[in-house]
């Protein structure tokens, strides 16, 4: 319903004739806010068009543009769109301007110079400095807010409004409490059994990511943490089947096949307790500085060593007996460094890893038979993972 908000808010300022804008889903969205813009996402979008089985037309589209169809998914179907590509699945105004923040990854920077090009209109542009260390710097802290200050005179200039610094300051306190709401919402997957299945947080995922500005946002993930504290004492779940095992899922999900990769984890019982994708829109912050901060903190824009500890304090939080990584061929940055962060899981939590190959957005790069496969693979090296664990108990009693 929020996200349903979102979008009839823009096509209503779009018959009104306002700015309506695009942004990337980790974009400072507290800035435009101030300005009573309204801003719709290509990311949910692409995957929501994704999910009902329009990917690979848009994406096609694209690679008749002349884009390769190497690059981003989610990228082509947006540059399809935007080429104005017919879509029932999701449709969304076409931008006046864009807001762009390249803390997910660069292709981001390409992708919306691309369309501001196409339609001719303004683009704002937060560059995050990749955080080489685990600690962000003063230097990147202040190169960032300097930024901040150069959108908002940017945005000024878009809505035809001066900057309110109350106006602001509500926005960030309406971003903090659906942050702290949606951290609070995914927290509930490390009681045992789980009181939510794991793919319910990708459906939840759309309001973190398109109205963290917004009031209802927050109230609705304080709601649903309730409910799952209820659940909790009830013993109850929306996972309504044995949960023999518990797992991270790595990765964005394949949106085109969600029901595909479900159904093999049910029918095996193992439960995705664990996705550090949810939890990374979690942007917690006091003041400016540490807002800054917090924008810096996106799973493609932190060094390994943070990359690693996040998804391990992860497992180890929610009990998770094995790992599913999605090797995504549209997300170059995240698929990169697996292999080694693969690695360092094996060695560091002693669980077994698996991975399979496929695509957050074109069903083309996507082997059903090879995922059923490494399913059933990661099921057995459990199965035999907790047989070994039983005998060695039975055999110290």
């Amino acid at each position: 319903a929020v996200v349903d908000m979102v979008y009839a808010q823009a096509w209503e300022a779009k018959e009104k004739g306002e700015p309506v804008g695009w942004s990337s889903s980790k974009f400072p969205m507290e800035l435009a806010e101030t300005f009573d813009l309204r801003v719709v996402y290509p990311e949910n979008q692409a995957a929501a068009i994704a999910a009902k089985k329009g990917g690979q037309r848009l994406c096609e589209h694209a690679e008749g543009l002349g884009y390769d169809n190497d690059i981003c998914g989610y990228e082509r179907i947006s540059l399809a769109y935007a080429d104005g590509a017919d879509s029932d699945e999701k449709p969304m105004p076409q931008p006046d301007f864009m807001l762009c923040c390249n803390n997910i990854c660069n292709t981001m920077t390409v992708w919306y110079q691309n369309i501001a090009r196409m339609h001719d209109i303004p683009l704002v542009m937060i560059d995050v400095p990749f955080n080489n260390t685990v600690e962000t710097t003063q230097e990147q802290v202040d190169y960032m807010k300097a930024q901040f200050w150069d959108a908002i005179s940017q945005l000024e200039e878009i809505s035809g409004k001066k900057f309110d610094q109350e106006k602001f300051d509500q926005a960030c306190a309406n971003a903090n409490r659906s942050a702290k709401g949606w951290l609070k919402v995914c927290s509930y997957l490390q009681y045992k059994p789980s009181p939510m299945a794991g793919f319910d947080m990708f459906n939840h995922m759309a309001d973190i990511v398109t109205a963290r500005c917004k009031p209802e946002t927050g109230i609705a993930f304080e709601e649903l943490a309730k409910e799952l504290e209820q659940q909790v004492k009830d013993g109850t779940s929306t996972w309504s089947y044995d949960e023999n095992y518990r797992i991270m899922f790595e990765g964005i999900p394949c949106w085109p096949v969600l029901r595909t990769l479900f159904e093999p984890l049910k029918a095996r019982g193992m439960n995705t307790v664990a996705v550090v994708y949810g939890p990374a829109f979690g942007f917690v912050y006091n003041n400016m500085d540490e807002m800054a901060r917090a924008y810096c903190k996106a799973p493609n824009s932190v060094c390994l060593e943070t990359g690693v500890k996040w998804r391990e304090d992860l497992c180890r939080e929610n009990q998770v007996d094995g790992i599913l990584v999605h090797y995504n061929r549209s997300c170059k940055p995240w698929s990169g460094y697996m292999p080694e962060m693969e690695r360092r899981w094996r060695k560091n939590l002693g669980i077994p890893v698996v991975s399979f190959d496929g695509d957050q957005a074109d069903p083309r790069n996507f082997s059903e038979e090879q995922y059923r496969t490494r399913v059933d693979g990661l099921f057995e090296i459990m199965e035999e993972e907790r047989l070994r664990k039983e005998a060695a108990k039975d055999g110290a009693n």
